[in-house]
Formats: C-alpha cells, sequence, structure tokens
C-alpha cells in the first residue's frame, strides 16, 4: 500500500489508520499470523494500531497482548495468565529514558555512579532472560534516546555524572547484550529520534497529558521502525533491486550524451551524489543485497556505463544485467525467474516515475519507491529497511557470487543435450549430516526465509532451532552443495519428530538457488538411512499450501510418497515405508561431517 511506503505522511496514517486497516485486509493478501507481545513503560495503544498497519502491509497479520500503563516489568517477570495463555511469537519491550529509575547525582563518586549503571542494566537483563526462558521467543528492546536538557551543557555528554553520558553507556551494555545473545534485537529509538527531531519526539506534553514518551506525530516513525525488525525476523526481507541506469545510477543519458558525459565521480555536486549513490549499493551488495540491472538500454551502452572509471559499481557485480528495450515489468518478472525468486522479493529503483507507475501496477509485490532527486536515492532506500538486518551468516556475504556462479551453471547446461550428463558434470559434492552449531544459524534463516520449497513453511526462531538441536526427539539433517563453479552453502533442512517407529516430518525446505540439481533426492536418501539406522518403519510427510509453496504440492509423490488424506483446504498426507527403499541420487557424492 503506497500510503504506508517512506516517506509516508504520518498525519495522513493516524487520521485514517482505520480505513487503512479495513483495505487491508481486504485486499486478499496471504498473511502469516503472529502473537506479539507488547509491554510497555508507557501508553502503547496508538503505537500498536499504527505498527498493525505496517505488518499487514509486509505480509503479517498481527495478534497483540499489551500490558498495563508501565507494567512491562511486572508482565515480564510474573506474567499473568492472559499472557502465558496468549504465547507470544515475539515480545517488544517498548522502554524509553522515563524508564530508567536513577540518574547520578552531582555528588556522587565515580564508584558510586558506575554501580548505579550496573543496577540499572541488571535489572532490564533479567528481565530479558525471564522472558527468553519462559516464552522462548525473540525479543525486540528499545535502546534509550537522548535527553531532552544537559544539566551540564556540553559537558554532559563527557562528564562522569551526565545524564546524556550516562544513557550513552547504558545504551552500550544494552549494544554488547544483543552483540552477544541470539534472538535479541535493538530498535534504535536514539537513532530515530534524533533523525525527527528530539525536541519534538519529548515533547514533554505527550508525557504529562496522555504518558506518550513522544510525540503523537511521531508514533508511525517509531512503528514503522519497529515493523521493519519483525518483518525482517519473520523472513519478510526484500532480496534484490532491480536498478534503471541512465539518471539513477548516473547522470544523463549514456546512449545520447555518451560515456565520457555522464555525470558520475567528484568532479560536481551531481556527479558526487551519484558516486555516493553507487558506493551505498556496493556496500549492500556486500551484505548479500542481489544487485540487477533493469533498464532501456542498448546492452553495450549500459555496459560501457558501468565501466566509467569515476564509477564504484562495475558488470561484474550485478547478477543479471537486463539492459533492452523490453517493458521493464517483463524484464523484471524474467529477472526473478533466472534468480528463482518471486518478484515480490525485488525493489525496483527508477528516477522515471511512469516507469514506476508502470511496474507498481503490472507486478505484484515488488516494491516500488519514490526515486527523486539523486541526493534522497540513499535516504529513500535506507530508511525503507528493505533489507533490515536481524541475522548475518557466512552464506549472506556470498550469496551474489552464489547466484553469479547459478548463471554460469546454466550456460553450461545449454552445452548438454542430457540433463543426467549436465548434472554429473557439475562435479557436486554435498554434506548431509545432523546439525552442528556452526549453521543453526543459517539454519534458523533459511526456515525464515523459505517460501516456495516448503512443505510446511514453520518457523523457528533461534532459540527453538536449538532446543531441536539438543533433542533426541528428532531426525535432523542439513545439507550444503559444492560443485566446481563454488560453494552454495547450507540450503537444505529437514526435521522430523519420531513417534514410535513413524517420523512425522515437520520442516522440509531447500533454497531455489539450487532446483532442479536433485539435492532433495539426496537428503532423502540420507534422512531413510538416519531412519532404518533407529528403527523408524514409515516416514509420514505433511503439505500444507500457501501461496508461494505450490511447486511443492507433489514433492512427497516424486519421492514414492502414497497420499492417504487431503482435507478440503488442501493439506495433504503422505506416507513411506522404510523397508525397500531403493537410493534415488546418483549425481551428487554425499559424505557427512569430518
Amino acid at each position: 500500500m503506497v500510503e504506508l511506503e517512506y516517506p509516508f505522511d504520518s498525519a495522513y496514517i493516524m487520521k485514517k489508520r482505520r480505513s487503512l486497516k479495513k483495505a487491508l485486509l481486504a485486499d486478499g493478501s496471504a498473511r502469516v499470523k503472529k502473537n506479539i507481545a507488547v509491554l510497555g513503560g508507557s501508553t502503547t495503544n496508538d503505537i500498536v494500531s499504527i505498527m498493525e498497519l505496517f505488518l499487514l502491509n509486509n505480509g503479517i497479520e498481527p495478534t497483540f497482548y499489551q500490558s498495563e500503563y508501565a507494567q512491562y516489568w511486572q508482565d515480564a517477570m510474573f506474567p499473568g495468565e492472559e499472557l502465558l495463555s496468549f504465547a507470544p511469537d515475539l515480545v517488544f519491550i517498548h522502554t524509553t529514558n522515563r524508564n530508567i529509575t536513577a540518574f547520578p547525582k552531582i555528588t556522587d563518586s565515580r564508584e558510586a555512579v558506575d554501580s548505579l549503571l550496573d543496577s540499572e542494566f541488571s535489572r532490564f537483563s533479567k528481565m530479558w532472560q525471564a522472558v527468553a526462558d519462559r516464552f522462548h521467543c525473540p525479543i525486540i528492546q528499545n535502546n534509550f534516546e537522548m535527553p531532552l536538557f544537559r544539566l551540564m551543557g556540553n559537558k554532559d555528554s563527557s562528564d562522569y555524572r551526565g545524564r546524556e553520558r550516562f544513557i550513552s553507556r547504558l545504551n552500550e551494555k544494552f549494544y554488547d547484550y544483543a552483540d552477544s545473545t541470539p534472538n535479541f534485537y535493538i530498535n534504535d529509538i536514539n537513532y530515530i529520534s534524533a533523525s525527527y527531531g528530539l525536541k519534538e519526539w519529548s515533547n514533554p506534553l505527550y508525557w504529562n497529558m496522555y504518558k506518550y514518551a513522544l510525540c503523537f506525530e511521531a508514533i508511525p516513525e517509531l512503528a514503522f521502525n519497529t515493523a521493519n525488525i519483525v518483518k525482517s525476523v519473520f523472513g519478510k526481507n526484500k532480496k534484490a533491486i532491480a536498478l534503471d541506469l541512465d539518471n539513477t545510477l548516473w547522470g544523463g543519458v549514456v546512449g545520447d550524451d555518451g560515456v565520457e558525459h555522464i555525470q558520475i565521480g567528484q568532479e560536481t555536486g551531481v556527479a558526487q551524489s551519484y558516486y555516493e549513490f553507487q558506493s551505498y549499493l556496493k556496500a549492500q551488495r556486500e551484505l548479500g543485497v542481489m544487485l540487477t540491472v533493469c533498464s532501456k538500454n542498448d546492452e553495450e551502452n549500459a555496459i560501457a556505463g558501468l565501466n566509467h572509471p569515476e564509477g564504484v559499481l562495475r558488470p561484474d557485480d550485478f547478477i543479471v544485467i537486463k539492459a533492452n528495450w523490453e517493458n521493464k515489468d517483463r524484464n523484471i518478472i524474467e529477472t526473478a525467474s533466472q534468480l528463482n525468486i518471486l518478484p515480490d522479493s525485488i525493489v525496483f529503483a527508477d528516477d522515471n516515475p511512469a516507469e514506476r507507475a508502470i511496474v507498481r501496477a503490472q507486478v505484484a509485490g515488488v516494491a516500488v519507491p519514490d526515486m527523486d532527486g539523486v541526493e534522497n536515492y540513499i535516504q529513500t532506500l535506507d530508511r525503507s529497511g528493505f533489507f533490515e538486518i536481524t541475522t548475518f551468516s557466512d552464506d549472506d556475504l556470498k550469496r551474489n557470487e552464489m547466484y553469479k556462479a547459478n548463471a554460469e551453471r546454466a550456460a553450461q547446461q545449454a552445452a548438454f543435450e542430457n540433463y543426467s550428463d549436465y548434472l554429473l558434470s557439475l562435479e557436486m559434492d554435498a554434506v548431509i549430516d545432523d546439525f552442528i552449531p556452526m549453521y543453526i544459524q543459517r539454519i534458523t534463516q533459511l526456515s525464515n526465509k523459505s517460501n516456495q520449497f516448503n512443505v510446511t513453511t514453520k518457523r523457528y526462531t533461534t532459540a527453538e532451532m536449538e532446543e531441536v538441536f539438543a533433542s533426541d526427539e528428532y531426525i535432523r539433517l542439513y545439507g550444503k552443495l559444492v560443485d566446481k563453479f563454488g560453494d552454495n552453502g547450507v540450503v537444505s533442512v529437514v526435521i522430523g519428530k519420531k513417534s514410535g517407529d513413524v517420523l512425522n516430518m515437520e520442516l522440509w525446505l531447500m533454497s531455489c538457488r539450487v532446483l532442479k540439481r536433485d539435492m532433495e533426492f539426496a537428503m532423502l536418501d540420507r534422512l531413510v538411512e538416519r531412519c532404518a539406522q533407529q528403527g523408524i518403519k514409515t516416514i509420514r510427510g505433511y503439505y500444507y499450501p500457501t501461496a508461494k509453496n505450490k511447486m511443492v504440492k507433489e514433492l512427497y509423490g516424486t519421492f514414492g510418497f502414497e497420499k492417504i488424506s487431503e482435507d478440503e483446504s488442501g493439506n495433504t498426507v503422505w506416507e513411506m515405508s522404510v523397508d525397500g527403499y531403493e537410493q534415488k541420487c546418483h549425481v551428487i557424492n554425499v559424505r557427512g561431517n569430518e
């Protein structure tokens, strides 16, 4: 919904929240349902109602529990029956500097201030641990905004007794905790309050009148920032950017002006703005965001522009380059197909409002930000939160190289008439074995990101995945695939729960970047082997249809399972006997953990 895209009109959202919610719920979108507990140190009603809009717009249908006013600590430490039965999938603790119980006095010694700091941090860390132990779910915790006033003036930031310094030190303790604690995330209200304007954000009128810790007009900013973390936790981030070239990556039209006359580099203010935008995109690429080109241009001119000596990006930085005269909506759909992702995983960045309107109308789910003024490009993409990071693995660092290697595989495939010969030519090696600690984060990430090749679309937090890892009730497998073009990383996860001599499959997923490589059959071979070793006679598989996982509707059928039931919603149950099973994968060399 365009009204909820950055930069949004906060006043309009606050005024039209009911009609916006009604329109979102009526649009027919498939959404994942989540229970979110909001434990507030101030009034949270309006924050919750606006956050709901942003979550609905990102494919999440939330149900909320709210603590009574300022009862965040009591609810966390001593939850009542209502919160316990609510069983949150995520807990958001909305506290601000008004919830700091004590600040240093001017007469305090350094030791007294240090003790006060440790006591304040301990109060929060005990609360976080209690929530984690009880609910085993992700926690989002606000950091603290700077104080509205500075008793010591500028010295407040450096003197050990200053409020500003005390808050900064407390924030640092929060950051260290987040850095060392899985499933714990900081909601950076210190940044967004500064960006909004601290004077307006912390207007005391709203606290004194309504017990709001921020001004009414800033609520959408807070709700949007929080929703970005939530949708990232639950795998709703974008994955790729489709970039126009002329007047988007450089100033001017390369086909008309020539490479020597396009604006990029350090010579003028405009050229520098394009240089900085390319630098920003290069940094996003290093974080694992896939860069592609979608430009109406001759490919020769596009490549020449990308090789400009003053530019930052080069042709090799892009996985797919669509520089032609086809409609851009078609090029985006083809790009998604080449990358084995859905179009709604793509952000389309183009300076031309007509092209943006066409793509927005023709390709459902593609994010189309308003790219108006090169000086605003970075802020528009950055503040939109398309690629909010909550987990980060080695595979993210290598994602662009992995997808470029896929393009090389596709090119090689064209040289083979027999597909089996092509697969053998890839010289594939796989590690398929029980989970190991170093891959838990990546395995969890896959469970939240994989939507297409995922028979149950069951989601796990890191804590839940660690519980599965530690339990003898499960047979677990991860699959890591390497071939002559490169390392694909961990690409498949299988989890089954034992019940007597039956294994009930709870998760079977695979990254779409290794589709049609027989990796699913290699996983099945190893699963059957483990079942036989542990006395399992029957494997029972389940398929739960979603808007995105139709490709695996018959997966168990292709494995040789027999369908034993199907309900009116299309949920199916399949069974296969372990006895008499014959190996199905003959093109991948499989080994276990070293």
